[in-house]
């Protein structure tokens, strides 16, 4: 069975409670576990770095500074998550981030795609030598090559299919990657998911993909660079009943050969061969004597052919369901 992220993000915006009942939100619409970002503004961005273009409402070092937490308030909200059932996660954009996330006591660490070229902050991750999750939204596999040279064999590692779009249209959302990335990598494989709906998730996970990541929101209206493109927890609740149905799907190969539990169904609905009119004994049976009915505990209909040119041992009414003793 796979695993399914719910992606908080900084969708909280700032608000510690709002986070607290985000992690309640996630836990009871099917999450494993609850992801959010680590942003120290004065180690990850100058003051005049660019906004992006789907998220202009305010400079981003103040937006960091606004929305993130104390290291306290990170304990608090990872020993929340614990008392949910779910695992915390937070993906640092700093070397700082890292350290603090280590004093916070994660037991794993995402990668996400705007830092796969950052070398020094994964080389930290590597000494750290907790698990990896590796996005990989923006990056072409030059840079990805790079990256899980760093990573492999020093951490338990996952790469992760994204698309760096907000929203993601599903011409852009790579699902062929995940088995190239499989065969280029030799480790798990997940999808970060940055389409509105559920159909990428559920078809990478059909694909292959083991770990599935969502943004995750109260409400699409709330403020922020994420909630417009994040699942609701109506939504959210459907995602992980689907994904979970399609990994026991995945889980449970069928054998086509085995017919034994259709045997009552096959039964009810195929068809036996019968008489399409009276005969008497001796009568010849020709194509035309023959027609073929429920239920299917007679003679197969399949096996009509081997019947023709036998003859009856007895007088038989129409609608008559053949058996092996009526003919000669």
């Amino acid at each position: 069975m796979g695993s399914i992220i719910a992606e908080v993000g900084s969708v909280h915006d700032g608000s510690f409670g709002n986070a607290c009942k985000l992690i309640d939100a996630a836990a009871q619409a099917g999450a494993d576990t609850v992801k959010f970002q680590t942003h120290l503004a004065d180690a990850e961005t100058l003051r005049d770095a660019p906004q992006p273009s789907y998220f202009k409402a305010e400079p981003r070092f103040e937006y960091f500074q606004r929305t993130g937490f104390s290291l306290e308030r990170w304990k608090s909200l990872a020993a929340h998550a614990r008392s949910c059932g779910v695992q915390f996660l937070s993906s640092p954009f700093s070397e700082e981030a890292v350290d603090l996330l280590e004093e916070v006591g994660v037991t794993n660490y995402k990668v996400p795609s705007g830092e796969v070229s950052n070398i020094p902050l994964l080389e930290r991750l590597a000494a750290v030598g907790k698990p990896v999750l590796l996005s990989s939204g923006m990056s072409n596999w030059e840079e990805l090559d790079a990256a899980v040279a760093v990573l492999k064999g020093r951490v338990e590692l996952a790469v992760m299919q994204c698309t760096s779009m907000y929203p993601c249209t599903p011409e852009r959302v790579g699902l062929n990657v995940i088995a190239e990335m499989r065969a280029r990598y030799g480790v798990a494989v997940g999808y970060s998911d940055h389409t509105l709906g559920p159909a990428a998730a559920i078809a990478a996970a059909a694909l292959g993909a083991t770990v599935i990541e969502k943004h995750f929101t109260f409400s699409k209206l709330m403020y922020g660079s994420d909630a417009k493109n994040s699942m609701e927890p109506v939504e959210f609740t459907a995602l992980c009943r689907d994904l979970r149905d399609t990994w026991t799907m995945i889980g449970h190969p069928v054998d086509k050969a085995d017919v034994e539990p259709y045997r009552e169904m096959k039964r009810i609905f195929e068809k036996s061969v019968v008489t399409s009119q009276a005969l008497v004994a001796g009568a010849v049976l020709s194509r035309a004597a023959l027609a073929f009915k429920k239920p299917g505990d007679g003679i197969p209909a399949a096996r009509y052919a081997k019947l023709l040119g036998r003859k009856l041992r007895r007088d038989v009414p129409v609608n008559y369901k053949l058996s092996e003793d009526d003919l000669l």
